[in-house]
């Protein structure tokens, strides 16, 4: 195995050197192919584990194809909530703030949407799993900078990862739409979200204690502007990033799918995880196929081997 040492101080991604020998040294468009027993081309492993170790700075893009293994099934995937009801009204949004207490009634009769509350269940019962655990080892081997998630499912912060941007938010969690600050939804300031039966209530439709606006789940409703801090967040980790990898998601909703394509457009490398083949697929640079519960865990290990080859 070829030994690759990090320079001290990195060069500008514009013109980092070891990217530019990276994709001299690595096959692009080599493809992980898994068979019925989840065998792993190697070759494909060494050369994404070889990108991350080059990079200077490597951001992953995930989505709901890392939970899978965890227990909760896909929005559009086969048994996906949205497979089976529909795709979601597009003006949520629009009408939570036409009335705040309509949509937090609604939102907590677990019995008006059985499939919903379902899914609801399935995410309270999921643990991460080794994809997520695979992340937070390469965070702390320092070959992962940052995770930008599509993920509601609080499962990075549960295995351990630190930096994280949530830009469809958490749904353990409450946001104001004014001020942006958030809460645990058990340690909201005001108390337990509950609908008054004998009469007007101070915390029903919940309201920020500090800037009086309505208060609604963390989640990114379908016609719901994303944060602006959050969307902040996600564009410094890109103008940074000089490796991406696309982990369980074939990203297409913007402005997440801008990501990758903006990165690879300026030079760094694209690394595709999925267990099928996505719209990227076609341009990514490596492509690992297969459960990211296996490929990921497969990536750590021969990161570590290079790491430990060229000390």
């Amino acid at each position: 195995m070829e030994k690759l040492l990090r320079p001290k101080h990195p060069k500008k991604f514009s013109t980092d050197s070891r990217i530019k020998q990276s994709k001299k040294n690595i096959h692009f468009k080599s493809i992980l192919m898994i068979n019925d027993n989840f065998n792993i081309d190697e070759s494909a492993v060494q050369a994404a584990a070889q990108s991350l170790f080059n990079s200077p700075y490597t951001i992953a893009l995930v989505g709901a194809g890392i939970s899978v293994e965890s227990g909760i099934p896909t929005f559009r995937g086969p048994g996906g909530l949205w497979t089976k009801l529909g795709e979601p009204s597009g003006n949520g949004y629009e009408d939570f703030l036409k009335n705040p207490e309509s949509w937090w009634l609604q939102n907590l009769d677990q019995q008006a949407d059985p499939e919903r509350t379902k899914f609801r269940e399935a995410i309270d019962r999921a643990t991460p799993n080794k994809g997520h655990y695979a992340l937070v080892d390469l965070e702390k081997m320092g070959e992962l900078q940052h995770q930008i998630t599509q993920n509601v499912d609080d499962l990075h912060f549960k295995a351990g990862s630190k930096s994280v941007t949530e830009i469809h938010g958490n749904r353990t969690m409450l946001r104001c739409i004014g001020c942006e600050t958030r809460w645990h939804r058990s340690g909201f300031p005001t108390g337990e979200i509950v609908p008054s039966i004998t009469g007007p209530s101070n915390n029903f439709p919940p309201m920020c204690p500090d800037c009086g606006s309505p208060v609604k789940s963390d989640t990114v409703m379908f016609g719901e502007p994303i944060p602006r801090g959050t969307l902040d967040s996600c564009f410094l980790q890109s103008s940074k990033a000089t490796c991406i990898i696309v982990i369980g998601t074939s990203a297409t909703v913007y402005p997440a799918a801008s990501f990758p394509q903006d990165i690879q457009a300026a030079g760094g490398i694209l690394i595709e995880a999925n267990p099928n083949e996505t719209p990227l697929t076609g341009i990514a640079d490596i492509t690992l196929r297969g459960p990211t519960a296996i490929t990921l865990p497969a990536l750590v290990e021969t990161v570590n081997l290079i790491k430990a080859e060229s000390r």
